[in-house]
């Protein structure tokens, strides 16, 4: 794992146990001693403490940069505003596929922090620059770190250490504050279908910041517990739900697709699906009891094949196998299928996302 990138928190992970894996280019803790199911529920029933450093940081400046973001995605920024923080596509322009999912977070008026995910940034940096190459475009990912606290008591907690400014930031609001005595960028934003917030804070104040939430009863959660906990949520990953080939309609997040709000990079091929209807689309399975479905697994009808799982686990909190799964359009919530499972069939209802709310 040498060629891999490192967090600003690599030694305060490997100083707590935590299992260090490979993930988008980054050295990335799995999870903890306590385990993955065990940091699940901490996050479900209290405060959980998540490492996402490997997300990039895109800094777009200047006069230009509100019009360059919106030629480049598929959301409208003015539907927002100075402190607000919105989540975006930016599409493949051949084919409308979502090249990523991206949060913006407009944090003054002529500043925005894009952040893209792990592997993706160079992408976006180049998407930017298109027709706009004297943009002031900065990958500022190394200068910082970024902590989720996620939870129904994560404000709670992030007040009792100190961090009544971080904690007073709303759902999808944008802030420059203080985490007690230190400098810190906050995002009402999260990844886990639980309140919380994000904070961007500098390398060398970062392991104070960790050290002091862990200090308030905030439990360390890793990249594991992140993905049962987004699945039990129903929130797409790029490589499974997103990616080539994938676009916003079949996903099913049309929502974050603004017609009306002039050209984007992909409109065109991406009206063009809208004009004719998906030839799949996203939907989820709520499997019987047993083996839980992974990513590959193919779906059926009776006896024919309707379509593939495309992210599937075991869920700590229903306490059965989910997924998600696309689907020809045929096949509509309540139908009965079957997955396949390694050569065992798996029976499953299909159901609207989220499994747990």
């Amino acid at each position: 794992m040498s060629d891999l990138r490192r967090s600003p928190l690599h030694d305060v992970h490997a100083r707590s146990g935590a299992k260090l894996v490979p993930f988008g280019g980054w050295e990335m803790p799995l999870q903890y001693e306590t385990g993955t199911v065990a940091e699940h529920m901490a996050c479900r029933t209290g405060a959980a403490l998540f490492d996402v450093s490997h997300l990039g940081t895109v800094r777009v400046q200047g006069a230009g940069a509100h019009r360059a973001l919106q030629r480049a995605l598929t959301n409208d920024l003015d539907r927002v505003g100075v402190g607000s923080a919105q989540y975006t596509h930016l599409l493949d322009a051949s084919d409308a596929s979502v090249l990523d999912d991206i949060i913006v977070w407009w944090v003054g008026a002529d500043r925005f922090d894009v952040m893209p995910n792990a592997s993706n940034t160079d992408r976006v940096v180049g998407a930017l620059r298109e027709g706009a190459e004297d943009l002031d475009v900065a990958d500022v990912t190394a200068a910082r770190a970024v902590i989720a606290v996620q939870g129904p008591e994560a404000r709670a907690r992030l007040a009792a250490a100190g961090g009544d400014d971080v904690a007073s930031v709303g759902r999808f609001k944008v802030s420059a504050g203080r985490f007690g005595d230190i400098p810190v960028t906050v995002a009402g934003t999260g990844y886990t279908g639980e309140d919380g917030v994000e904070m961007a804070v500098g390398v060398e104040d970062a392991a104070t910041v960790w050290e002091r939430l862990v200090g308030a009863g905030v439990s360390p959660a890793g990249l594991g517990a992140r993905d049962t906990l987004r699945l039990e949520a129903g929130l797409p990953l790029h490589g499974h739900e997103l990616g080539p080939g994938i676009t916003p309609l079949q996903a099913g997040l049309g929502w974050v697709v603004r017609w009306d709000k002039g050209d984007f990079r992909g409109r065109a091929p991406l009206e063009a699906e809208r004009e004719a209807g998906p030839h799949r689309r996203l939907r989820g399975l709520l499997a019987d009891k047993g083996r839980p479905p992974r990513d590959g697994c193919a779906v059926r009808r009776g006896h024919d094949e309707v379509g593939v799982v495309s992210s599937g686990n075991f869920s700590p909190v229903l306490g059965q196998g989910i997924a998600l799964a696309f689907l020809a359009p045929g096949v509509a919530v309540g139908d009965d299928v079957v997955i396949d499972v390694r050569g065992r069939d798996l029976p499953a209802r299909v159901v609207k996302p989220p499994f747990h709310r």
